[in-house]
């Protein structure tokens, strides 16, 4: 009797089968892969809200004095227009125009704002008696300080924790870190650093279900969803739109701005000096 042999295609495949990738494992590396991208994306859209709430603060701080007197002179205008034509229509919009108007404070007001332990701030009795006030202090992250916060980030995220336990320590020393990039305090990131790399070492995951797997890539993507909205506000907002015109140098649009509403400025100054003059 002939001895019987196998094919050699059979026999690969009958050997390939002990070897082969158990089904879960392409799942927990699409898991894998969608945590480090939602991270990534996370810190971008960190990184541009504390630009745009940085950048809005600057604006306010050097744009927000001529925008109200524009508002002022707009309000001067409507008036002066109205007491010369006593036109209804002229009477209402000069109303509107100085609803606009913010009232400005008295100086009883400005002393209760400003008063400390000390007596009145010095930035207060500059603006009283017309003397130069130092500009606000500029808070925008150095590049060290938003390397060492994506890389606090990316070590530190609580969505990288399996446990309870371990994502209440992360998401609590995540607020810190927040906290210190904010303020651009390279230093306090830096301790930060060396507290988290001295701190417990965050447990090897575990292998988890198909199941566990599927709800883990949908909370992700839910994440995402949510963190896009944020993304998308922020853009869309007119702070935002400005810093994306110009992300590199964000002080020099600012002083382009300034010189557009100081024209404006100027143009209404000699429109209502013409008003009055009865020109």
């Amino acid at each position: 009797m002939s001895e019987q042999t196998v094919p050699e295609d059979d026999a690969a495949g009958a050997g390939s089968t002990e070897g082969a990738e158990r089904p879960e494992a392409r799942l927990e590396r699409a898991v894998r892969a969608a945590e480090q991208a939602l991270i990534e994306f996370e810190i971008a859209v960190e990184t541009f809200r504390v630009e745009v709430e940085n950048f809005s603060r600057l604006h306010h701080s050097r744009l927000g004095p001529v925008y109200a007197r524009l508002d002022e002179l707009d309000a001067l205008i409507a008036e002066a227009r109205a007491e010369r034509s006593g036109d209804p229509e002229d009477l209402r919009r000069a109303r509107e125009a100085r609803a606009l108007v913010m009232p400005m404070p008295g100086v009883d007001e400005l002393f209760d704002d400003w008063l400390g332990s000390d007596g009145i701030a010095d930035d207060a009795a500059a603006m009283l008696t017309e003397q130069s006030v130092r500009p606000p202090e500029r808070v925008r992250p150095s590049e060290e300080a938003r390397r060492l916060y994506r890389e606090l980030v990316r070590q530190a995220h609580p969505d990288l924790a399996q446990e309870d336990a371990e994502r209440d320590r992360r998401d609590a020393f995540i607020v810190r870190v927040n906290a210190a990039y904010a303020r651009g305090d390279e230093q306090l990131l830096r301790e930060l650093a060396a507290e988290w790399a001295a701190g417990p070492v965050p447990e090897a995951a575990r292998p988890t279900e198909a199941e566990e797997l599927y709800a883990r890539l949908e909370w992700l993507a839910q994440r995402k969803e949510l963190l896009a909205a944020v993304a998308r506000e922020l853009e869309d907002s007119a702070i935002g739109a400005m810093l994306r015109m110009a992300p590199d140098d964000p002080d020099g649009l600012l002083d382009e701005i300034a010189g557009q509403l100081l024209a404006q400025v100027s143009e209404r100054e000699a429109e209502l000096a013409g008003l009055s003059s009865g020109a």
